[in-house]
C-alpha cells in the first residue's frame, strides 16, 4: 500500500502502526544502531509505481525505515512524499546490479552507487530483522 504522506494525518499513522508496528523506542533504536537508511537513489520502478517518482531526468530519492513487523519506504518526489508500507511477510529482496525490493506486485530498484554502498550494513540489518520475523512462523513437520 502506498500513501501520500506529505502532510501528517492521524488516520495514516494509525494504519501504518497496524500494518508494520509502532516505531521502535529511542533505546531500542540505539541498541539496533539505527533504524533508518541513508538516502538511496532510485534507478527503476515497476509500472504501477511510476506515479510516485520523478518523470524527468531528476533523481528520485528514498529512505527505508525498519519497524517491528515490516518496513516503510519513504519516496521523495519534488515537494511530495509517499510512503510504501511493506510487512515482512510480503517483502522480497533481490541483489543484482544494486538491489531491488519487491512486494505487492510492485518493485523499486536502487542504483549501485556510493549511497547504496554506504547502506550495505543497513540492508544486512533489514535482512536479519526479516529472518527473525520469519523464524517465528516456521513449522516443522512431524513424521
Amino acid at each position: 500500500m502506498v500513501l501520500e504522506t506529505t502532510y501528517k494525518e492521524k488516520k495514516y499513522d494509525e494504519l501504518i502502526d497496524d500494518l508494520v508496528g509502532k516505531r521502535f523506542g529511542l533505546f531500542q533504536a540505539i541498541k539496533m544502531k539505527g533504524i533508518g537508511s541513508k538516502r538511496l537513489d532510485i534507478e527503476n520502478v515497476s509500472m504501477n509505481m511510476k506515479n510516485f517518482v520523478n518523470t524527468l531526468a531528476d533523481t528520485t530519492f528514498a529512505n527505508i525505515e525498519l519497524r517491528p513487523i515490516g518496513i516503510l519506504i519513504r519516496i521523495n518526489k519534488g515537494l511530495r512524499n509517499f510512503t510504501w508500507i511493506i510487512p515482512y511477510y510480503q517483502l522480497v529482496i533481490y541483489k543484482s546490479n544494486g538491489s531491488s525490493i519487491h512486494a505487492q506486485g510492485r518493485f523499486i530498484q536502487f542504483k549501485n552507487d556510493r549511497n547504496f554502498k554506504e547502506n550495505k550494513a543497513f540492508f544486512n540489518k533489514m535482512l536479519d530483522e526479516k529472518i527473525k520475523y520469519d523464524a517465528q512462523f516456521q513449522f516443522h513437520p512431524t513424521w
